[in-house]
Formats: C-alpha cells, structure tokens, sequence
C-alpha cells in the first residue's frame, strides 16, 4: 500500500508544482493578449468613427457637382445672350 501512496503523492506534487503554474502562465498570456486585441479593437472603432465622419460629406459634392453641371451650362447660356446684347450695343453706337 505504501507504494500507491507515494505513486499517488508524486502525482499530486507534479500537478501542484509543475501542471498548475505551467496552466497559470497559459491562461496569464492568454489574458494578455485578450486586453491587447481589445485595445486594438477601440482604436480601431476611434479611427473607423473618424473616416465615416470625415467621408459623411461625399454625398453632398455628388449634389454639388450634379448642380455645378447644370450651372456650367446656364453660364453658357448667358454668356451667349450677353455676346448678344453686347453685338446689338455695338451696332447701335456705330449708328449713331
């Protein structure tokens, strides 16, 4: 009997000092790198937050440019009309 004791006490001295603080050291390290993909994770919420508010405004130059266009072409209109008048003035002070 005496031999299954100490079988049985060697068991228990290299879980406590062997298997148990090698588990430690695991689950240690694990935490670890759990805090560091979580720090990891808001500084990428941060920036991520920071793109969408700074790219918010493209729909806007969409309008912006889709009116600009409409713009161009009503400039040109009253450039032509003011090439126009602008000829009709001309030849109302060579007549006279």
């Amino acid at each position: 009997m005496t031999l299954v004791y100490w079988i049985w006490g060697m068991t228990l001295a290299i879980i406590t000092f062997v298997v148990v603080p090698f588990a430690l050291y695991l689950l240690h390290r694990t935490l670890k790198a759990a805090r560091s993909i979580e720090r990891y994770a808001r500084e990428s919420l941060a920036a991520g937050i920071g793109i969408a508010t700074n790219t918010s405004a493209i729909p806007a130059l969409e309008l912006t440019l889709a009116t600009a266009g409409s713009l161009v072409e009503a400039s040109r209109l009253l450039k032509a009309r003011a090439e126009e008048i602008g000829g009709i003035a001309v030849d109302l002070a060579a007549s006279r």
